[in-house]
């Protein structure tokens, strides 16, 4: 494996299945493997025939966050300037992404985490923010997207803390999609992920956007603002096969389109 080739990028079906391979320094993302996990992201998005990915790592555990041995010995931080640090969380991919989490995901491989769509976790998997225990913020989404998605009072909590919290935790605030058995997190995340493969791309892609960009959109508006993209996946070919293939009984033959 040479240096700049730490992400593993395979296809099942229409589902792309990104692997972060460095395990042994935990799966921890120095500058490389960031413009690697970059690239990856941007062949999910282009690859017409590929409609989610799952985002998991090697050797049991998810990702340590920043590689801080190679920041010590370079002072270069995983940072891209296509998609920010780490090489996802300014800016995720458009089509939806699950993160299948086994073991630790603290600090930064949380943050990786909530750049994803959707978790599976293993059922020995932990999470947490340990940010203000070092002196620092857990300023690569940790404290923008945490709020977003469990009750605002308890991700004060996690934050302030700096508490790791089980799977378990995680699927009760609503953050975690599903708890599995430990080494069944990739295999539950590709069920998942062809679930939300098997159905309209453009719908799917359209929707995702909605949900992230509707949390900002006034109440009194946002109807308003929603039309142009609803419009434009009602008039697309693809709702058109969609009613045909339900009057027809079979099943639908998407084409993006």
């Amino acid at each position: 494996m040479t240096e700049p080739d730490r992400i593993t990028f395979t296809v099942v079906d229409a589902i792309a299945v990104i692997t972060l391979d460095r395990r042994d320094v935990r799966n921890a993302i120095d500058l490389p493997t960031a413009q690697a996990l970059a690239a990856a992201l941007d062949r999910l998005d282009r690859a017409p025939d590929i409609r989610a990915g799952v985002l998991t790592g090697s050797g049991g555990i998810f990702s340590a966050g920043m590689d801080l041995k190679a920041f010590s010995a370079t002072g270069e931080r995983p940072l891209t300037e296509s998609r920010g640090p780490f090489g996802i969380v300014a800016r995720p991919p458009r089509k939806p992404l699950i993160a299948a989490v086994e073991g630790k995901a603290l600090g930064g491989g949380f943050e990786i985490a909530l750049a994803c769509d959707l978790i599976v976790a293993a059922r020995n998997s932990e999470f947490g923010l340990p940010e203000v225990t070092r002196g620092l913020i857990a300023a690569a989404g940790g404290v923008l997207r945490l709020p977003r998605r469990i009750p605002r009072n308890v991700a004060m909590e996690l934050v302030l803390t700096g508490a790791p919290f089980s799977a378990a935790r995680g699927q009760e605030l609503g953050l975690v999609n599903r708890v599995v058995a430990p080494g069944r997190a990739l295999n539950e995340s590709i069920v998942l992920a062809a679930a939300v493969a098997a159905n309209a791309p453009l719908a799917v892609v359209t929707s995702k956007y909605l949900i992230d960009a509707a949390a900002d959109w006034p109440a009194d508006v946002a109807f308003h603002y929603q039309a142009h993209y609803a419009d434009k996946v009602r008039n697309s070919q693809d709702a058109q096969e969609g009613a045909r293939a339900f009057v027809a009984k079979r099943t639908p033959q998407w084409t993006g389109t």
